[in-house]
């Protein structure tokens, strides 16, 4: 493939990034540097053209949305807390698949207008109870999200399920679906008008190593 405009993608650490090398590489995109063992924050690639920036996966829906990179790949759980303000989500990546769901001990109820919920997803469990006619209390958390019904601080969860072996090794069981989430290809409004040829190009072809890894 051939870059006639700069373009920079925004990704992130861990999990989402090794499922997005092998899709960039079919679209003939390789880091000239390993992001797991470089203190770089910005990755050059073979291509003089395309760069990387690594950030948080919090923070890569913004970098997108504000122009400080043109293309970025997020799970769909950061996109539901963003908004999508900004941006144009064309592409399911079919990658770093989990679901997030209501937890809580296997005798919790999901009933009633005083409960509290613990959850890093706090606009996603706020949506979700309102469409139940429900008002709830959320308190946000960072992590350890299964202790908060163990020792009282809260009546039930709201996190990511991939084996659901976290939650049973606590004694919880997963109560409601919320939804499916795997990571999307964002992009840049301005970029997708201003940058459309070259944007297209690297759409078709991980659209395309999308559908050979399905």
């Amino acid at each position: 493939m051939n870059f006639d405009t700069p373009i920079t993608i925004a990704l992130s650490k861990g999990r989402i990034f090794e499922q997005t090398l092998p899709l960039l590489a079919h679209a003939g995109i390789v880091p000239s540097d390993d992001p797991e063992t470089s203190r770089k924050l910005i990755l050059g690639t073979n291509h003089p053209q395309v760069k990387l920036v690594i950030i948080r996966a919090t923070d890569v829906p913004t970098y997108v949305q504000w122009g400080a990179a043109d293309l970025g790949v997020a799970g769909k759980d950061v996109l539901l807390e963003h908004g999508g303000e900004g941006l144009y989500e064309p592409l399911d990546l079919g990658i770093a698949r989990c679901r997030l769901m209501v937890a809580g001990v296997p005798a919790a109820s999901l009933e009633g207008n005083r409960l509290r919920i613990a959850t890093k997803y706090v606009e996603s469990a706020r949506r979700y109870f309102a469409a139940r006619g429900q008002q709830v209390e959320i308190i946000k958390l960072y992590g350890s999200m299964e202790l908060a019904p163990l020792v009282g601080l809260s009546d039930l969860i709201v996190d990511l399920v991939e084996s659901g072996n976290t939650l049973k090794a606590n004694g919880l069981v997963p109560l409601q679906h919320i939804a499916d989430i795997s990571s999307r290809l964002v992009v840049n409004k301005a970029a997708w008008k201003m940058k459309h040829a070259t944007v297209m190009q690297l759409l078709d072809a991980l659209r395309e190593a999308t559908a050979r890894a399905a």
